[in-house]
């Protein structure tokens, strides 16, 4: 499928024929680039042939994980992230609270390019420590959501008024291309927070780690968050929350699905299913049929049927060691330079440089 053309254009409000417009709003609009490199047909059309692919699989039938970010399912999963079980946000933004300064000071960087940038909530002790450092000039956001990221560049350049927002609407494992290029003498920091990188399996780890790399300058650097091999109870306490949203995001996805095919799942005709595969270091998330049941599939009511205890998995998040993590960034020309942990060693943050730096 061919590459949807760029649409790029500088406003996020605009003022028509005998309007009038703040100051504020005429900052804004000078500060932000909003360039859509997905186009939503075509995006739903490529969702949809991946989720009847998934469908189809056997012996186990597999939905990609993309497809649980649908607008509902990534404020869902915000709330994921505020929750006592689910450790991973809360370990990640202790370091980042913590360690900020000091990773703005080794980096030097005057520009942040964040993957899956979502709220950018996840940036925003980096952004205030570049900031602090008089260095902050640049901040490119790159997601699928073009209204989430919308209303990030707002609220962007509204905390920090002297920043430019380049919002790219793209799918980082399919449009790094699209970056726009460095400035000359300013530092990049490339971020993929969250421990998101978890949800690509090796091969495409692999791929992501070598594009980024081929963006990169001797000066540039690459922040990753990573989840930690640790107990598994804990884990599995961390996406199997005592209040159900969890269950609800996994169930959500069944939603999704039927807006793409036209099918009629019922998802509370499952069960969320949450554990630990010690022998590849994953959290598997899938949903179990209670009964059995029939799903009609689309137009051409094609029939999917499904016996009670069949599964569907929705997600798998690997967890790492940090030698071995940065044995894969080494097969990709990157670097390990630094690492810091949270207090309970769960989770970790890893900055990365070109091998050559």
């Amino acid at each position: 499928m061919s590459k949807a053309p760029s649409e790029t254009h500088g406003v996020l409000t605009s003022a028509g024929a005998g309007s009038t417009t703040d100051a504020a709003q005429l900052r804004e609009e000078s500060q932000v680039v909003i360039e859509r490199r997905l186009d939503p047909g075509a995006l739903r059309e490529r969702l949809a042939e991946e989720a009847l692919a998934g469908l189809l699989r056997e012996p186990l039938r597999e939905l990609p994980a993309k497809l649980l970010y649908d607008e509902r399912g990534a404020r869902l999963y915000e709330r994921i992230t505020t929750l006592p079980e689910y450790y991973p946000a809360r370990c990640e933004r202790a370091i980042l609270n913590r360690r900020a300064p000091a990773i703005a000071a080794q980096t030097d960087a005057s520009e942040i390019v964040e993957l899956g940038a979502g709220s950018a909530e996840k940036t925003r002790a980096l952004l205030y420590a570049l900031a602090g450092r008089s260095r902050l000039r640049r901040y490119v956001g790159l997601d699928v959501s073009a209204e989430m990221l919308e209303q990030t560049a707002r609220a962007l350049v509204t905390a920090f008024p002297d920043l430019r927002v380049h919002a790219l609407i793209a799918d980082y494992e399919r449009d790094l291309a699209a970056i726009p290029p460095p400035e000359p003498s300013a530092p990049r920091l490339f971020t993929f927070l969250g421990g998101t990188i978890g949800n690509l399996e090796l091969a495409a780890r692999a791929r992501l780690f070598g594009e980024l790399r081929a963006l990169m300058r001797p000066c540039d650097r690459l922040l990753v968050g990573i989840d930690l091999v640790k107990d598994p109870s804990v884990i599995e306490r961390a996406y199997n929350d005592a209040t159900g949203v969890t269950a609800e995001f996994n169930r959500n996805v069944l939603l999704h699905v039927n807006r793409l095919l036209g099918c009629n799942f019922d998802p509370q005709a499952f069960d969320h299913r949450a554990f630990y595969d010690p022998q590849r270091s994953w959290i598997e998330m899938r949903l179990r049929a209670r009964r059995d049941l029939q799903v009609t599939l689309g137009r051409e009511r094609r029939q999917l049927k499904f016996a009670a205890g069949d599964e569907i998995r929705t997600e798998t998040s690997a967890k790492f060691r940090l030698e071995a993590f940065a044995d894969e960034l080494g097969g990709t020309g990157l670097a390990l330079e630094a690492s810091w942990r949270d207090q309970q060693g769960l989770f970790a943050l890893v900055l990365a440089r070109p091998h050559d730096a």
